[in-house]
């Protein structure tokens, strides 16, 4: 794992359906940093604030983290999986990606138990 799959939001890439079974990835970072996508067509609000135009790898990083809109909003959405990414970024800022990509890549999905 690396940073570039960690989503913006805190979600997991590299363990996600779509990306694991070798079909082009449409969402997160994937893409960009070899030019096979434009981040200039991106839709997402959470991407287009935190990759595109702060130059973060998530928003973990960004330093009005704790007051945005944009990514409150999608944590707060009803799922588990919201709270889950919620909580990634959580452990990201307090531990840093290190540990949290050396936890990470024994998951199964885009989240997983954070010990």
């Amino acid at each position: 794992m690396t940073i570039t799959e960690i989503g913006c939001c805190g979600a997991y890439c590299k363990t996600c359906r779509i990306s694991s079974s070798g079909i082009n990835c449409q969402g997160c970072k994937l893409g960009y940093e070899n030019g096979e996508r434009d981040i200039n067509k991106a839709r997402c609000k959470i991407k287009i604030c935190c990759f595109k135009d702060r130059k973060f790898e998530t928003c973990d990083d960004c330093p009005k983290f704790s007051t945005c809109k944009i990514i409150f909003n999608f944590h707060d959405k009803s799922g588990y999986k919201y709270k889950k990414y919620n909580q990634s970024i959580g452990f990201i800022k307090k531990h840093g990606y290190a540990k949290f990509i050396k936890i990470a890549d024994k998951w199964k999905g885009p989240y997983g138990k954070i010990d």
